[in-house]
């Protein structure tokens, strides 16, 4: 077989594969029987197309066969004749004349497919169960894949599956007559995918940062969810996390597989068609109400969509923490929403809810909390303290690449301490009393606080904002070069080191001067020029 014809066989059988192991489970009844009958299509496959060629309908070919196997081992089974007849009607004219193949997408398979998630996740299974059950089962990988993704001997994940099946049997979980309705365990299928999602994006152990098939499995799930119950908004919100987080994946390593955080990563890396598949699916999930799941994509999506790290809005992002804490109040929430609080409010505004979060007794076992509080002690040029609290977060984080990351960490803490970094300044009330009289020239325009400042917007655009003791402007590239020849100025730097390219610092002088009302209208001009940006 040539490597296009099994890259085609590939992709066939695994996005067929939840198809035929629900067709096959329909027609024998028999979980590991579907299961032998899918596999046996696949060896199928692999003996016919290189000497057939590639089907026209790789999915329906597929099927066609699938159903024929599992019809020929209900027929042949001599235990199965009371079966037989009652499946008769359903074993007779299931191809119609001409031997067309039938189609996959009708009413009928997306029912299975309902059916065959809503099993894999049954109640009465346990959780490492349902897990193991979803991959091997809806995603078809492998056990020795899923052992990969997790960590663990295939011989633990082989048990886990046979331990799941016997359970369905033991319990006659009828495939045929369990309710088909996965509402009522719309959670329990959430909560695995997320599971899934969260082991192959940040795995616990482990010499890698990521395991991008597990990850990008649980992304391929939650789409397939989408497309079988397209009015319930949590399985979109979920789509839209996980699309928005997928989309960063090229970017969070370096060639060398150093973690690389946010504020480091190469955003022209970032996927594109994934951000877009996000924003479309957060808006179908916006119809639904504010729970925890749209939160998170509301939050991943104002990082996902931000052009610079510089530019996140942190405001916006400490608000939508806020909200998630009132409705999951979490430690691991409380720990996200202390590193906003740090990026809004400065260091020393959130190392006491670290300190409180330190001990909390679901915290005791992560590196996470300590790593966190090391870096905002680190910020706050509290070297001793930084170096202490890496030292606790290497003591127990597992995964290699984090590791890595936090014993360099702990080595540029300790060769060149930072020096203190203060919470942001506040600007004199001259420099606002003067922005307000310029914000008026800008016009028609939005008015909003960013980092605990004012700044304009313009249809979701900042274009003009204030800095502690600076007022900054947006700029197109030639207004931009004008400007910097013409005043003792520079790009603006939110960060040491980390200028925001579009936006220019306006000299003190020139702020109390007529000349820079010329300035802000240039300023107001760009803006309206650049796409509508949606605020989160």
């Amino acid at each position: 077989m040539s490597r296009s014809e099994e890259a085609a066989l590939t992709a066939a059988f695994r996005a067929e594969w939840p198809r035929l192991i629900a067709v096959a489970l329909r027609i024998t009844g028999d979980l590991q029987a579907a299961e032998d009958v899918a596999q046996e299509t696949l060896f199928a496959a692999f003996d016919r197309w290189p000497l057939q060629g590639i089907p026209d309908r790789p999915g329906a070919w597929l099927m066609t066969v699938c159903r024929n196997r599992a019809r020929n081992l209900v027929r042949d089974a001599s235990r199965a004749q009371e079966r037989l007849a009652s499946l008769r009607p359903l074993l007779d004219g299931l191809t119609p004349p001409g031997g067309t193949a039938p189609d996959t997408n009708t009413a009928g398979i997306a029912d299975d497919q309902l059916r065959l998630i809503a099993m894999c996740c049954h109640p009465l299974l346990a959780t490492d169960g349902q897990v193991a059950l979803t991959l091997r089962m809806v995603a078809g990988l492998t056990t020795q894949e899923i052992a990969r993704g997790f960590n663990l001997p295939a011989a633990t994940v082989a048990q886990r599956i046979v331990r799941a099946k016997r359970m369905l049997t033991q319990h006659r979980i009828a495939f045929v007559t369990d309710d088909p309705d996965i509402r009522a365990r719309l959670a329990s299928v959430l909560d695995v995918i997320y599971l899934i999602f969260n082991e192959g994006y940040l795995p616990a152990e482990g010499e890698s940062l990521t395991r991008g098939d597990l990850a990008f499995e649980a992304g391929r799930l939650a789409c397939l969810l989408t497309s079988l119950v397209p009015a319930e908004p949590d399985p979109w919100a979920l789509r839209a996390l996980l699309s928005f987080q997928l989309s960063r994946q090229a970017a969070r390593t370096a060639p060398d597989g150093a973690l690389l955080t946010l504020d480091a990563q190469d955003r022209s890396q970032w996927n594109q068609e994934l951000i877009a598949d996000g924003i479309r699916s957060l808006e179908r999930a916006r119809g639904g109400p504010r729970g925890p799941l749209l939160l998170q994509a509301e939050l991943a999506a104002c990082h996902a969509t931000a052009p610079s790290f510089a530019a996140t809005d942190w405001a916006a992002i400490l608000a939508l923490y806020d909200e998630l804490l009132a409705i999951q109040d979490t430690p691991v929430v409380a720990l996200n929403r202390a590193v906003a609080v740090a990026m809004t409010a400065g260091p020393a505004a959130a190392l006491p809810a670290l300190d409180e979060l330190a001990g909390h007794p679901a915290l005791a076992s992560s590196h996470r909390v300590w790593a966190v509080r090391a870096e905002l002690h680190r910020r706050a040029g509290h070297t001793a303290a930084a170096l202490a609290d890496y030292d606790r977060a290497l003591d127990l984080v597992s995964n290699q690449a984090e590791r890595h990351h936090l014993a360099q960490a702990r080595r540029q803490a300790q060769e060149a301490p930072m020096p203190e970094m203060h919470a942001f300044r506040n600007s004199p009330p001259e420099l606002v009393a003067r922005f307000d009289d310029l914000a008026q020239l800008a016009g028609d325009v939005d008015r909003r606080q960013m980092f605990g400042y004012p700044v304009c917007v313009l249809r979701g655009n900042m274009f003009m904002g204030l800095h502690e003791d600076s007022m900054i402007l947006r700029l197109a590239d030639d207004d931009r070069d004008e400007f910097l020849s013409r005043y003792d100025s520079g790009l603006f730097e939110p960060m040491p080191g980390r200028p925001m390219k579009e936006y220019v610092i306006v000299p003190p002088a020139l702020v109390a001067h007529d000349a820079v009302a010329e300035w802000v209208r240039r300023s107001r001009a760009y803006a309206e020029q650049l796409p509508t940006k949606k605020r989160k």
